[in-house]
């Protein structure tokens, strides 16, 4: 797999990889007449999805807890998806941002508020103050219907070093469940090759120009297995579908209040390791420690981190009592963590 690169004037760009990725998927389709296809897409599709894909600046205040972890200054890119201005980005962009700035492709800059941050899913949605003249939201699209070996289109907006942003031409490469270090899971993810760079909020498109993700991670195993492949990781907008009209109200879905212990966890040989514990979080506060190996949760054993996960948050009160039985160095023991709501616990910005 070859990863094109552009010489040439952004628009000459676009254009130029636009037509490679159409004849990409013209063959794909063509090559399969056992299997129901959708119709081939137009320049035009592309050409008003790409107009749709915003860079996206934040600034985090020194209270917010996500601060050290993930910066104060944050830069990435959006989707515009409602008439009204409103945004899809990943969440971790504008997590607990005080100040937000979208810039479109002709280089306009607007303010715009936090809406809702999605821990379930991992989403974030923001809204401009000022109407985004000219700029038609996108449609989504399924990721069920997309294949192995699929080309699709992954664009970035403008980003704060002077990249005017990318258009990639990618692959996928699986799709399945995935389990975050950071207490996240979902149970579908899309992955691609060959990796790109600036795959913080960026778009993933279909044939039809609907939108399938939005980037998340640069991972190593994108085909997963023991196979090792660099490529990223693109939550489904599938994801978003059932939950969107609550996150326009409510600001979170129901979903992502659940316990929170505030620990980086992998998984070892069959057993879930604490790497690191969050500073004042509830697992610092109740001894856990790097390097303990959580063997039960509530006295159910667990052995991966989704198993972990799905238990830990397999209770109604999202901040009540957690017995974790534990290796710690050579002893068993049992520690009893006060989980919080992190939905609760984190700074508000103004308009969320």
């Amino acid at each position: 797999m070859f990863q094109p690169r552009c010489v040439m004037s952004r628009s000459g760009c676009f254009r130029a990889l636009v037509s490679m990725v159409l004849s990409a998927m013209v063959l794909l389709a063509h090559a399969d007449t056992t299997t129901a296809r959708p119709a081939e897409p137009s320049l035009a599709a592309y050409a008003r999805a790409h107009a749709a894909v915003v860079g996206l600046r934040t600034t985090v205040s020194d209270e917010a807890r996500s601060a050290e972890s993930l910066g104060k200054q944050r830069a990435g890119s959006g989707i515009v998806i409602g008439k009204d201005g409103l945004i899809l980005t990943i969440g971790y962009l504008m997590l607990e941002a005080d100040n937000i700035q979208i810039v479109t492709k002709d280089n306009k800059t607007f303010p715009a508020r936090a809406v809702a941050y999605d821990q379930a899913t991992g989403f974030g949605l923001v809204r401009t103050l000022l109407p985004l003249e000219g700029l038609e939201p996108v449609g989504f699209g399924p990721l069920d219907e997309l294949r192995s070996g699929e080309p699709l289109m992954a664009v970035s907006g403008i980003q704060p070093d002077g990249d005017d942003g990318d258009v990639n031409m990618v692959y996928l490469v699986g799709k399945r469940a995935f389990s975050g270090y950071w207490e996240y899971h979902i149970d579908s993810a899309a992955f691609t090759s060959p990796p790109i760079a600036n795959h913080s909020g960026a778009a993933l498109f279909n044939q039809r120009g609907e939108l399938v993700g939005v980037g998340s991670l640069l991972v190593g195993d994108a085909m997963g297995g023991s196979r090792r492949l660099p490529g990223n990781m693109f939550v489904p907008v599938d994801l978003l579908r059932p939950i969107l009209d609550e996150l326009r109200v409510s600001g979170s879905s129901k979903t992502s209040h659940r316990p929170w212990l505030g620990v980086t966890s992998a998984e070892q040989s069959g057993r879930v390791q604490i790497v690191r514990v969050n500073k004042d979080s509830p697992a610092q506060k109740a001894g856990l420690q790097p390097g303990d190996l959580v063997l039960a949760v509530d006295g159910t054993k667990v052995a991966t981190l989704e198993g972990f996960y799905k238990k830990l948050w397999d209770r109604t009160d999202p901040e009540g009592e957690v017995a974790l039985t534990v290796l710690q160095g050579a002893d068993i023991k049992t520690i009893r963590v006060r989980a919080v709501d992190r939905m609760r616990s984190m700074h508000k910005p103004a308009g969320v």
